[in-house]
């Protein structure tokens, strides 16, 4: 499989929606978590990430432009312990707490992610794309989509990697671009590279990349991989960053 500069997918592509990147850093000793958030709708941008104890919750940025909060207004990012394993889940929508409710019953990530499907949003169908990274670095990624943007068949697929190569990742998305309206992501999540340096370098080298007009939120989070420690840098649009 092809390797792709991170920097480049982003810089290409003016409205992936929103994207996740599981991965290793570049000198080993580290997990790293990503996610993102685009939007071309007043109500898909009006948004913001803020830190929660346990992960990252969206918050609207004017609470009186909220129109629908049915669809933007979830946990992207939560950390579990279950099993005596702490475990990171990453999603665009509430399918978060199905994962995480699943997960502390016993149960599994393809056991939870059955019960959903696509959102109800037509004539998108927007993709439920999820990804859990375990203790030592290996990571499982998802997306459950519409059959030929039909609301009659979910196809879902799962993907799982063991142990990634020092700076690299897999990259998955929402959308293959900025249509009208954007067609779903196709094929397996992306062989990514990812960006050198600090955790403050690689959150500000992801946020330039992407496109100044639709981008919302960012949040990169890095996880030591000894001591299960974790830092996170979270960016805003709408509060200047």
């Amino acid at each position: 499989m092809p390797i792709h500069d991170i920097i480049s997918l982003l810089k290409t592509n003016p409205y992936p929606g929103r994207g996740i990147v599981l991965g290793r850093s570049v000198d080993n000793c580290s997990a790293l978590l990503v996610y993102f958030i685009m939007g071309r709708s007043e109500n898909s941008r009006n948004r913001i990430f803020a830190e929660t104890p346990d992960g990252i919750e969206t918050q609207a940025h004017d609470p009186l432009k909220l129109a629908d909060p049915s669809l933007v207004i979830y946990h992207p990012v939560r950390r579990i312990e279950a099993n005596g394993d702490i475990l990171h889940i990453v999603t665009n929508g509430d399918q978060t707490e199905t994962i995480k409710d699943y997960l502390m019953e016993g149960k599994s990530y393809l056991d939870a992610l059955m019960t959903r499907e696509f959102e109800p949003d037509p004539p998108i169908y927007t993709p439920r794309i999820s990804g859990m990274l375990f203790p030592y670095g290996s990571y499982m990624l998802s997306i459950l989509k519409s059959l030929d943007m039909s609301p009659d068949c979910c196809s879902r697929h799962f993907f799982t990697y063991d142990f990634p190569q020092p700076g690299e990742g897999h990259y998955i998305c929402t959308y293959q671009g900025d249509g009208n309206p954007p067609l779903s992501f196709d094929g397996e999540p992306l062989r990514v590279s990812l960006p050198q340096g600090g955790l403050g370098e690689i959150a500000d080298s992801l946020w330039s990349a992407m496109n100044s007009d639709n981008k919302v939120s960012l949040y990169v989070s890095e996880i030591d991989l000894v001591n299960r420690e974790s830092m996170a840098i979270v960016k805003n649009k709408n509060r200047g960053d």
